[in-house]
């Protein structure tokens, strides 16, 4: 009965590969971390000898759709070059998606998971880690916490800056977000649950997602041809209803970001609609903080990757130097 049980989970686990494709080349890592559940890894270690740079994780943003294919170019630029990494994070691509309470612990304790993974593999030193929108939460999270295992954090488009979470970090929650469980119980009634989540990402809704995002109607096609697929998979809606319910975001980011220790380079978006970096002022004359800001959305990584990575290897050049 067991060798039945497992073969069935075999069956289901490789048709759930065949309909949503591995986002990024290299080996993949299953992470069994007893706090994030299983965790996919994308890893492609260092193939030309004589490399000194550390290795470097990168980490996806939250919203419906968010998987590692976010940060592909990124991936893709730096493999060959040096060890690089990403993940997907709990409850989205191929990583644990079942029904559970979705919070910044559970994707923190994942990043964590992924450097120690990372440190076993490539050796015990600092390494890089790049995070976009929310995910800049957890990644300035993990460094705080850990700040020998990081020699450095770029934040693209970092949630936190914007007036509303200056107000949410006056709030006193009792587990440090900005959660609404009254919205997250609407969300969650059997009657609408996957028929409202189907609305929000059908191709339609994605794109137009995708738009506001750009702050233009050239998006990437590729994405949204990704994200489509990862929405349609089973349990697809659970960590997003947590995100929408505001259980992902908290309200001590703006302390996280300043309490960094280690280089700090953020880059922003000038268009679309996720632009309000109001709180920008506390961090600009730290310095161990450097800013840029793109003529692009709130993807700078995707929309103009040649300019993205001239300017964040400059940055990481001038840490070598040190």
């Amino acid at each position: 009965m067991q060798v039945s049980s497992t073969a069935n989970a075999q069956s289901a686990n490789l048709a759930r590969e065949e309909v949503l494709p591995t986002p990024l080349s290299g080996r993949r890592t299953e992470l069994a971390d007893r706090h994030s559940g299983q965790v996919m890894l994308y890893g492609q270690g260092l193939t030309s000898p004589g490399g000194t740079a550390p290795p470097l994780l990168l980490v996806h943003s939250i919203n419906a759709a968010g998987t590692a294919y976010e940060m592909k170019p990124l991936f893709e630029h730096y493999s060959g070059k040096r060890a690089v990494y990403a993940l997907d994070l709990p409850g989205f691509g191929l990583s644990d998606r079942s029904d559970r309470k979705y919070t910044p612990r559970l994707m923190t304790d994942a990043i964590h998971a992924a450097v120690h993974e990372i440190q076993r593999a490539e050796g015990d030193g600092p390494i890089d880690i790049a995070a976009l929108s929310l995910g800049c939460e957890f990644a300035a999270r993990a460094a705080t916490e850990t700040p020998n295992a990081f020699r450095s954090i770029a934040l693209i488009s970092p949630t936190g800056f914007d007036r509303r979470s200056a107000r949410a970090a006056g709030q006193t929650g009792g587990d440090g977000t900005r959660a609404m469980p009254w919205l997250l119980g609407l969300l969650r009634v059997p009657l609408w649950r996957q028929g409202f989540f189907s609305a929000l990402t059908s191709r339609a809704s994605i794109r137009f997602f995708l738009q506001k995002t750009w702050g233009s109607k050239e998006i990437d096609e590729g994405l949204l041809e990704y994200d489509y697929i990862t929405t349609h998979q089973p349990g697809a809606e659970n960590a997003p209803y947590y995100f929408v319910s505001g259980y992902l975001f908290s309200t001590d980011a703006m302390k996280l970001y300043r309490s960094l220790s280690m280089p700090v380079w953020m880059s922003h978006g000038a268009r679309g609609d996720f632009v309000d970096y109001e709180q920008k002022d506390l961090v600009q004359r730290l310095p161990n903080w450097d800013i840029s800001v793109f003529q692009t959305g709130a993807m700078p990584h995707l929309e103009k990757p040649a300019e993205f990575i001239a300017l964040y290897d400059s940055f990481l050049n001038r840490l070598a130097t040190k």
